[in-house]
Order: structure tokens, then sequence, then C-alpha cells
């Protein structure tokens, strides 16, 4: 077993025991909650990782990963919460609300003219996908489609084994002095998918894992303040 390995085996198992199964991708209309989360406690569903199977669900992660760029999910919760009540969680529908509709609807999620673009962008390429898997590089073809978002959607949505790497896993690992704080994206997503279980629920947790402790140590400065791995790898 590699440095790296055993670093990235030890965290995932001592972040799991601190705050258990996350049941990320949360879905608005699941009424259970995850009370160890900070944050949004709703939609979520622990232990559970045949979810989303139906279309509309499906959907739904791919607007929520669209709609959480640069914001925290609760505000991106409260578009989804909006387009809901506009019926518009349904791919057809979105295409059909005029631009001045969507965007008020998803405004609390910020961005609202490039995210009203990607949104509508991204529900014709899922209309076009009628139901098959899109590859990686066919996701990062579409407008506002990156590196972190392709992976959600392909992880939480199509439960696909792509490893999410986001701001907080950079901060959280090079504040630990496990990798470079200047490593980038790709490098550091092989890192984890060639040393952790080629398994999609252990993909779908360090993620959610790794998002809940940055949210309780690493979302002000100073960062890692009392963070309970620093016993292991503190500096």
């Amino acid at each position: 077993m590699s440095k790296f390995q055993k670093q990235v085996t030890t965290i995932y198992q001592k972040l799991y025991k601190l705050y258990g199964p996350q049941g990320w991708w949360p879905l608005i209309s699941l009424d259970n909650i995850n009370p160890n989360k900070t944050g949004a406690i709703r939609g979520y569903h622990p232990g559970n990782y045949d979810l989303p199977e139906e279309r509309n669900d499906v959907y739904e992660v791919i607007l929520g990963a669209i709609l959480t760029q640069n914001t925290l999910w609760l505000q991106a919760e409260k578009a989804l919460f909006n387009l809901n009540q506009l019926n518009a969680i349904v791919p057809e529908k979105l295409l059909g609300l005029d631009n001045e509709t969507l965007k008020l609807a998803i405004k609390c999620a910020g961005f609202l003219n490039q995210k009203s673009i990607y949104l509508k962008e991204i529900t014709r390429f899922f209309i076009q996908l009628d139901g098959s898997v899109p590859t990686r590089n066919e996701l990062i073809g579409v407008k506002g489609v990156g590196n972190e978002t392709a992976d959600s959607i392909l992880l939480y949505a199509y439960k696909q084994p792509e490893f999410v790497v986001d701001t907080y896993t950079k901060r959280i690992f090079s504040y630990l002095g496990i990798v470079d704080e200047d490593i980038k994206y790709m490098e550091l997503k092989k890192l984890f998918e060639s040393n952790l279980p080629h398994e999609i629920s252990v993909y779908n947790e360090y993620h959610a894992l790794i998002v809940e402790h940055a949210k309780r140590y690493y979302s002000k400065k100073p960062y890692g303040v009392n963070d309970p791995l620093k016993e292991d790898y503190g500096r």
C-alpha cells in the first residue's frame, strides 16, 4: 500500500466514523433528513446508492450540479424548489420557460444570466441523450460544464465511477500536507481514483464527507482550526 493510499483510506474511515453515510445527492421530493449534516438536511438517502432512478430525478441532479456552481447548496436547493413550483423539473417544461421567468426562479443561486443559459444547454443535451449515459468528454463539451460539474453529474446522476474533486478537496488535503496546494484537478482526481476501491459507494461517500467536513473546519479562514484530522496529519 502506497503512502497516499494509506492516507486517503485512513481519512475516509475517520470521516465516515465522524459523520456516517451522507446520502448524496439530495432530492427535493424525499422527506428524509440527515441530522448529521450542516446546512440543508432534507432530501438525503443515506446508504441508498440506487437513487436517482426516475428520469426527472436524474434530471434534477443535473440541474442541481449546475445551480450549485459558485454558491452554497442551500441556495441551489431554493432554486430547485422554485423550479418545482413551476413544474419545470421536467426537461421539456424548463425549455418552455421564457428567459425572465427562468432567471427569476434561479436568482437565489446567483449568476442568473449564465446559469439560465447553462440550464437550457444541459437540458437540450439531456433530451438528446434519450436515456443513454453520456461520456465525460460529451459532458465537458456542453456550455457551462467543467471538470467538477461533469464528474458530479456522472457520479451522482448516472452512477458512474468518477471521483469528484472540488475546492474543499484541495483545501483539506493541501492543508494537511498530503498534496501540493497548486495540484491540478485531473492530477488529484487520478490520485484518488488509483488509490481507492473502484466503487460508486466509496466515491459517492468520500466526496460528500469531504464537503461536510470542510463546511465545519475549512469554510472560513484560518482554515483547519480544531480539525480532528490534524491528530494524524497536523502541521
